[in-house]
């Protein structure tokens, strides 16, 4: 199949789709336009576009993303068997739209939520096809559902002497003061965690957390993830859609710490494996980290893998 991802990758996340594609042998092109930054031309240009986002719910930034996108379509003489689009809320629908140009099938995947990022409505109409990682966005929006996905996993090389009982890193916002309580409750059990922060301000200034002005490479992330013995994942209000620390903790079979309850509800949860805590009153017994992680039935894990993913989303009914 010749397939098109069009994504906003920041955090070097999705580009795994696209290798893993092509080792199954497809034809794969990854547009990501978080290559494509925007500069206004001048200062009448930034605040015409504060106009246009309160007023008109559009925005110069994400029209030069469409424009950008379209032009790199054109390059292709090979019409598309599929065109997956991820963060789709980031371009304007007209561009969307027209990416049904260059394909026999336009779908969409968020792996945000509609209650935090409402202008994902705007453009579900745009797609043939929408996936979404949101239970009840699936439900109010008849969408179909796709968790996120596992893109790394353990091999001999995996660490099994640790630096760390638990690892976060995350970006600054209001699951902070979770964060902190969780930190504190460590911190009174004497045990060993890092948590990181990405803040470009930088003006709290808590010993318990490690504060960075520029995004993490994904490879300095995994190199964290690799020196600790149990992840933690603070899910965001309103949202029950599961993070990527949950799939890198299955394909690495480390424990998971997390704030997320609606994960009891899926095939994997194991509660010797999973710790579901209360974001409010965050109790984290140090019992949890004696017993070892006990490993999940291939078949289940399967369905979580980029093989799995790409074959429910992109694959199985497009071939």
């Amino acid at each position: 199949m010749h397939i098109t991802l069009i994504s906003l990758d920041n955090w070097g996340l999705n580009k795994h789709i696209a290798v893993d594609l092509e080792k199954q042998g497809h034809t794969v092109r990854h547009i990501d336009f978080n290559t494509f930054k925007y500069k206004y031309p001048s200062v009448f240009h930034k605040a015409y576009n504060v106009i246009l986002k309160a007023f008109f719910k559009t925005n110069l930034k994400h029209q030069h993303y469409g424009k950008e996108i379209i032009n790199e379509l054109k390059k292709n003489d090979q019409t598309q068997d599929v065109i997956l689009t991820i963060k789709g809320d980031f371009i304007t629908p007209e561009s969307i739209l027209e990416f049904k140009n260059y394909t026999k099938k336009s779908i969409g995947f968020f792996n945000d939520n509609i209650y935090r990022c409402p202008k994902i409505k705007r453009v579900l109409h745009c797609f043939d096809e929408v996936f979404s990682f949101e239970k009840e966005d699936c439900a109010n929006f008849n969408l179909k559902f796709a968790s996120n996905w596992i893109y790394n996993s353990k091999n001999a090389t995996t660490s099994t002497e640790f630096e760390y009982d638990v690892f976060n890193i995350s970006s600054i916002d209001k699951r902070l003061p979770i964060l902190k309580r969780i930190a504190a409750n460590l911190a009174s059990q004497n045990s060993k965690f890092k948590f990181i922060v990405y803040d470009k301000k930088q003006k709290d200034n808590d010993e318990n957390i490690t504060y960075i002005r520029s995004h993490m490479p994904l490879s300095e992330v995994n190199d964290y993830i690799n020196r600790s013995k149990v992840l933690l994942d603070i899910n965001r209000l309103g949202q029950s859609g599961l993070t990527f620390r949950v799939f890198e903790s299955l394909g690495l079979e480390k424990k998971l710490i997390t704030t997320n309850s609606d994960i009891k509800n899926y095939d994997f949860y194991n509660p010797n494996n999973i710790l579901i805590i209360d974001e409010k009153n965050p109790i984290i017994p140090m019992a949890f980290f004696e017993n070892e992680y006990q490993k999940i039935p291939d078949p289940i894990l399967e369905k979580y893998t980029l093989k799995g993913w790409t074959n429910h989303v992109i694959l199985k009914d497009n071939q």
